[in-house]
């Protein structure tokens, strides 16, 4: 009886936090991030302005914006992840199958310039921080490792190749982020860097 009754106040907690991300959301997006405020995020999630600061100021908000968004996206791969195909792939195979791993996410960047914006703002004045660069991060390692390990290259080179597509995707992001890169020049620029790795790493074992 009391496990349920904890569990349920943790559903009810995590049900509240999910609908003040909502309703941060659809504020930012429709008014602008400057404009939006505590108490309009409150107005609009139907609890009080404290409700909403427990789950975080509005820099936090955007932060678990984009965080709650990427982990979905990682959360949907994990079924396909633990299947643990292991089938050789081609170059070519392996780079188209790493540009569906990373383009979800830099779309999602390019739909709102002008939020993106103000969150690599927030990721650059450092006062919170982001779970794209820690469990998130180590998520899309693993995806990028094991794709690149199903490929010739060898598993040093794999590893090697898996942080290096890691941290030019993340520097694409932060660039579409400030509006210097728009999504078409993103993903191209992305996939310059997966073929260095595939075909150009497979040269250096």
């Amino acid at each position: 009886m009391f496990t349920e009754r904890v569990q349920s106040r943790a559903a009810k907690r995590e049900a509240t936090r999910l609908r003040v991300l909502a309703s941060a959301e659809r504020l930012f997006r429709e008014q602008g991030f400057g404009s939006s405020t505590i108490r309009q995020i409150a107005t609009d999630a139907e609890v009080s302005t404290g409700t909403v600061m427990s789950v975080g100021d509005k820099d936090a908000l955007l932060i678990a914006i984009f965080d709650t968004w990427i982990a979905a996206v990682h959360h949907g791969r994990e079924a396909e992840h633990e299947r643990g195909d292991r089938t050789p792939l081609s170059p070519d195979s392996a780079a188209r199958k790493i540009l569906d791993l990373v383009e979800p996410f830099i779309s999602y960047f390019a739909l709102d310039i002008e939020l993106s914006r103000e969150y690599a703002a927030v990721i650059v004045r450092g006062t919170h921080e982001s779970e794209v660069f820690q469990a998130l991060a180590r998520a899309l390692l693993t995806e990028l490792e094991t794709l690149l390990a199903r490929t010739p290259l060898s598993a040093t080179a794999a590893g090697g190749g898996a942080r290096t597509l890691y941290f030019a995707y993340l520097g694409i992001l932060m660039t579409v982020g400030n509006g210097a890169l728009d999504q078409r020049g993103a993903i191209a620029q992305f996939q310059e860097v997966i073929h260095f790795v595939v075909d150009h790493e497979g040269t250096q074992r």
